[in-house]
């Protein structure tokens, strides 16, 4: 998808940042991960104070095939709801619950350096 295109869908929220990862993309506001692109598909960030809203609305949640013993592996990001792809102001909604789940999620922490005994 292109990256214009990513950026008028997050409007809303103002500027926003994507970088390349892992065969797709990672959308950013303020340093916080908000969203995926991944195979030409936005998908939203949810936790546990909005999944529940993600599924009610026919939205799928992100589930990828891991390694042979693991199997199915559900990520916390879920495909844009249908009704929002063609209203401007429902998708400006999805997106600022994608952002809430994002300012809500622990940042990563430096770790400490191991210490010996």
């Amino acid at each position: 998808m292109d990256n214009d295109l990513i950026r008028e869908m997050f409007d809303s929220l103002g500027e926003v940042t994507i970088k390349r990862m892992f065969g797709g993309k990672g959308i950013y506001r303020d340093g916080r991960i908000l969203a995926l692109e991944v195979d030409g598909e936005i998908l939203l960030k949810a936790d546990a104070g909005s999944a529940a809203s993600f599924s009610a609305a026919g939205a799928r949640q992100w589930v990828y095939e891991g390694k042979a013993r693991a199997g199915p592996v559900a990520m916390p990001y879920w495909s844009i709801p249908e009704a929002a792809l063609d209203d401007p102001d429902e998708l400006a909604q999805w997106v600022r619950l994608a952002w809430e789940a994002a300012l809500r999620a622990k940042t990563p922490q430096a770790r400490a350096p191991k210490r010996r005994p």
